[in-house]
């Protein structure tokens, strides 16, 4: 028996990509699957993103990719062009399973493939994880974005390599037999 879940939020409508020919494609894998070219991939496109674009080095490796389950998502040509890292129970939060390094390639913003991403994140950790509840380290400017998932902010926000980041949680799902 398969079973679904939904929130009580609004239900996420993922029909609003304009241009879905951008993304073709998605795969999860934990970190033991992964070949040494999509890692080498996602660690590119995390340097993109957060080194280089916002301009804030930090630690990347911080151990918890090895015990993560990694959605990353292709454009038409085959290229990595968007990723989440999704995190199990109680990894890093006791009581959550979590999201994070939630990005996108410039290549495809503005596209609508960044909900299709989250969507499709909160999806697997429910699929990967069971309903528990997923919390998240959010930077605070993308506040209303999360908040349209579900996600609600809770505590005060703190800095976090130079950037303003809220701790969020979006509640378990209802489960649907």
């Amino acid at each position: 028996m398969k079973l679904k879940y939904s929130h009580n939020a609004q239900e996420i409508d993922c029909n609003f990509v304009a241009d879905m020919s951008k993304l073709s494609n998605f795969n999860s894998l934990p970190f033991s699957a992964l070949s040494i070219i999509q890692l080498y991939e996602i660690l590119t496109l995390r340097q993109e993103v957060f080194v280089v674009e916002q301009n804030c080095p930090y630690l990347d490796c911080d151990g918890l990719d090895l015990q993560s389950w990694h959605l990353m998502g292709y454009d038409e040509k085959g290229k990595l062009c968007c990723y989440t890292r999704l995190l199990p129970l109680n990894l890093p939060y006791k009581g959550y399973s979590s999201i994070g390094r939630v990005l996108t390639a410039q290549s495809v913003r503005n596209t609508g493939a960044g909900k299709l991403l989250m969507k499709k994140s909160i999806d697997q950790c429910y699929e990967l994880f069971g309903p528990h509840p997923i919390k998240i380290g959010a930077q605070v400017y993308l506040l209303k974005f999360y908040e349209s998932f579900g996600f609600y902010k809770t505590g005060e926000e703190y800095m976090e390599d130079g950037i303003p980041h809220i701790k969020m949680i979006l509640n378990a799902p209802v489960r649907h037999f």
